[in-house]
């Protein structure tokens, strides 16, 4: 059947339709020069950049550019860490300022990083910051014996190296990526006991060689160099054993070594270089005896640093002791001693109240202040006065001027130590909120990060504790409990891929096993820049090395 035929009108009425024209867009920001591009990124916040990096291999170049992140880097991390310190005020405390400061002096103790030039990877350092201030970090573990040792291992973390000292060897293992072992020393025949006590030399920052103490069971000690690019440890020096008892904490700042025993003799020595040798050599001549001298009130647990002046040399010793009545509180000692070896000051400093009197004096305590029935009868204290009554402590992180002390309770507390040429103080102290379980071990650094671990090793925390509690937004923080952030460690379950194409993820065998054992923290942690690393028990014995890594 054919259809109708459409009139003439109707066909010139229809017109084809037109054709959609694309507007011409012109690409302007592409057009821009490197230089206004940045300029524009410097507007952007940090997941904004990181946006800007998927877009092309250019802008991927760009929104990496490390001055764009170490303008981010200043205004989150160095300058509300400059408000927080007494005596530095920022003039500018706007948040539209996108400038940092020019001045390296102005970057507090990341001075190192700005004279690091275009060496420093800005928005790694970013990354590294912002991950310890929100607890996230990846966990892996360096098994280091199958059952405990007694007495137990002794660690020190320094510079992005694990050193261990136990009965047998002196081991040294990397705490990056790889988690190798770099050397390996045996203490076979050496007939010196177990190790007691272990300390690396700070003071030189990064070097080819570093230097390590360590004391043993039977009253000696011994100075261990270990070459990083040869992969290897030497003996620089053995000492003696002595009678003096267990060498209980030692300290290294070269060329002076200190050493405590558990007797209470503190002893300072001093390395001098050979005639005709290199002053950093490691063949020095044997020690020679600066000064020693005997306390009655240092009870452990204890702390021991050196810092070393071009005319005198400071020892610090800081301890617990115990109070009448105000139970245990914490107590410091200062000896000051010239090059010669002659004393110039010994002074002590403590956290008792003035009320209270400490164990190690001969008189008898005061005890009038408290509130009794009548007077001359001797009443107990109020509840009140055991507010301030504290249990020994579980352990003792000295750095000046931050003290940290832990509790067999879930509590922390902080001390400002003050030490001037006229005065050595300590502050009241600071009782600290977070755990939720007995706190075996906490350790603090000297920009007053501090890192603890509760005695199961299942809880730590990451504390912000610089400039104290002086300032208002500080007593805020205390009492609101933002003073520290639980650690988040990233699970790394493994995977195979499926036939649908996607991922299962696949528990390790024993895993059950392993999550329902007993795991306890030995006390010790420690940490640098990039890593936590704590000592571990298992319920069978085995002991391992936890390493967070927060790169």
């Amino acid at each position: 059947m054919v259809g109708k035929r459409a009139r003439e009108d109707e066909v010139d009425n229809q017109k084809p339709p037109l054709k959609r024209v694309r507007a011409l867009t012109t690409d302007h920001l592409s057009r821009l020069s490197d230089e206004l591009t940045l300029r524009v990124l410097s507007f952007l916040s940090t997941s904004q950049l990181v946006k800007c990096q998927r877009l092309s291999h250019k802008f991927h170049v760009l929104a990496g550019d490390s001055q764009l992140w170490k303008s981010l880097y200043y205004n989150r991390f160095v300058r509300p860490r400059a408000s927080r310190l007494p005596g530095i005020k920022d003039l500018d405390q706007s948040s539209s300022n996108l400038h940092f400061a020019s001045k390296a002096s102005r970057w507090l103790d990341d001075e190192h990083l700005v004279k690091g030039g275009r060496k420093t990877n800005w928005k790694r350092q970013y990354k590294l910051h912002h991950n310890w201030s929100k607890g996230s970090c990846a966990v892996d573990e360096i098994e280091v014996a199958e059952q405990a040792t007694v007495p137990p291992l002794v660690v020190q973390l320094h510079d992005g190296i694990i050193y261990m000292a136990d009965q047998d060897s002196l081991r040294a293992w990397s705490a990056k990526v790889e988690r190798q072992l770099v050397a390996q020393m045996s203490f076979a025949g050496s007939r010196r006991g177990p190790p007691t006590s272990l300390a690396v030399d700070t003071s030189e920052g990064q070097v080819a060689t570093s230097r390590l103490v360590i004391g043993f069971e039977d009253g000696s000690h011994g100075l261990f160099s270990l070459d990083h690019e040869a992969g290897r440890f030497k003996v620089v020096y053995r000492h003696q054993a002595s009678s003096n008892g267990v060498v209980s904490a030692v300290a290294i700042t070269w060329p002076y070594v200190v050493t405590m025993t558990a007797t209470q003799l503190l002893s300072i020595y001093s390395f001098e270089s050979r005639s005709g040798d290199d002053p950093g050599a490691d063949n020095p001549c044997p020690p020679r005896l600066l000064h020693s001298l005997r306390s009655r009130t240092v009870l452990p647990p204890l702390s021991t640093s050196l810092r070393v002046a071009e005319s005198n040399i400071v020892v610090s010793i800081a301890y617990s002791m115990p109070t009448y009545l105000s139970g245990w509180t914490v107590g410091i000692q200062e000896v000051r001693i010239d090059p010669s070896g002659k004393l110039l000051e010994s002074r002590l400093a403590s956290a008792i109240d003035q009320h209270y009197r400490s164990l190690a004096f001969a008189s008898p305590p005061m005890m009038h202040h408290l509130p009794g029935p009548a007077i001359g009868a001797l009443a107990t204290p109020t509840a009140t006065e055991f507010r301030h009554i504290h249990t020994k402590p579980t352990s003792l992180s000295y750095t000046h001027p931050y003290l940290l002390v832990s509790h067999p309770d879930n509590t922390l507390t902080l001390y400002l130590v003050t030490s001037t040429a006229d005065m050595l103080t300590i502050s009241a102290g600071s009782r600290l909120w977070g755990h939720t379980s007995s706190v075996s071990g906490a350790h603090v650094g000297g920009r007053g990060k501090a890192v603890s671990v509760s005695r199961r090793g299942d809880e730590l925390r990451i504390w912000e504790l610089e400039g104290g509690f002086a300032s208002i937004a500080a007593k805020r923080r205390l009492a609101t409990g933002d003073m520290s952030v639980q650690l988040r460690p990233e699970k790394r379950p493994t995977a195979e891929p499926s036939q649908a194409g996607l991922d299962v993820v696949k528990q390790a065998a024993g895993a059950d096993e392993d999550a329902s054992e007993l795991t306890l923290s030995r006390g010790w942690i420690g940490f640098d820049d990039e890593n936590v690393v704590v000592l571990k028990e298992q319920s069978q014995g085995r002991q391992a090395l936890v390493v967070y890594d927060f790169t």
